[in-house]
């Protein structure tokens, strides 16, 4: 479990903030049956379950398995973020929408994404969330294009979605793939800069493109951390920051966990879907 997590959760108002590290698959009914059965049905409603680590689709399968295990009245909400990659690509998506509509007048169905460092764990969430609302997403990889469709296959396999793999590899292939994208999303690791200045001089279709790389140098040349909307030199697209994304972010997760706290009567499990729907709100409330 991550200190970010823990800190998360003691602002959202939790007291007691045990964690537990290696847990399996197969661990998982386990320990949230002890949870449940040792408070009473009126004591269980003050408990909730959160599922971090650093597996996109092992978190996603491990929700699915506490909330199997549950039996009523004993009942309590689950929540899975691991990585922060859920609530973080739901923000990247959502401010991706906004600036899509507020600048271009557009959405994302029919668009071209192309998400550089695509095999992470941001990447593959923020590519589903965004192959969902029409887009037709590829994820790029620095290993090349079976790296990258391997990544693809087994997180359409889990989650429905469509996407495809392309290569990274090298300045070439980054520029072919970049030549027909409408946005590009950077999620590659922190201090990794995926697109230089000239590489952005291909992108002649490109209507946004937002970084979540907080770490200089830039992820994305031209694109600040804390910019939202600014105009890419050169171009006619805008540039969405980390910390822009962040700022979105760190008040989904925090609505998601006082949500799970406040949800008594009727516990809740969330996951990217419902991270989406709170950050569009987020960004709806924003001035």
């Amino acid at each position: 479990m991550s200190p970010f997590d823990i800190n998360m959760a003691a602002d959202a108002g939790y007291q007691m903030l045990p964690s537990y590290s290696e847990v399996t698959l197969d661990g998982v009914a386990g320990l949230t049956q002890d949870a449940i059965f040792s408070r009473g049905p009126k004591g269980v409603a003050r408990t909730g379950i959160f599922i971090g680590g650093r597996d996109v689709l092992l978190a996603a399968d491990m929700l699915d398995k506490a909330r199997q295990a549950m039996v009523k009245p004993f009942v309590v909400s689950v929540m899975a973020d691991p990585s922060g990659s859920y609530t973080t690509a739901a923000a990247m998506v959502a401010c991706v929408e906004s600036q899509l509509k507020k600048v271009h007048g557009t959405d994302l169905a029919g668009k071209r994404v192309v998400i550089l460092g695509g095999t992470g764990t941001v990447g593959r969430i923020a590519g589903v969330l965004a192959q969902q609302l029409g887009a037709d997403v590829r994820l790029s990889s620095r290993q090349g294009s079976e790296a990258a469709q391997h990544a693809a296959d087994e997180t359409n396999v889990r989650f429905g979605s469509a996407m495809s793999g392309v290569s990274g590899k090298g300045v070439e292939a980054i520029r072919a793939s970049i030549a027909e994208a409408d946005v590009v999303l950077g999620t590659a690791a922190a201090g990794v800069q995926v697109l230089s200045e000239s590489d952005l001089t291909v992108a002649t279709r490109l209507l946004v493109a937002a970084d979540v790389n907080a770490v200089p140098p830039e992820g994305i040349a031209g694109v600040g951390v804390m910019d939202c909307g600014k105009l890419l030199p050169g171009t006619r697209a805008v540039g969405i920051g980390a910390l822009a994304i962040g700022n979105v972010k760190y008040q989904v997760q925090h609505r998601l966990l006082v949500q799970m706290r406040q949800a008594a009567d009727k516990p809740v499990y969330l996951s990217f879907p419902e991270a989406l729907a709170v950050a569009r709100t987020v960004l709806k409330e924003t001035p």
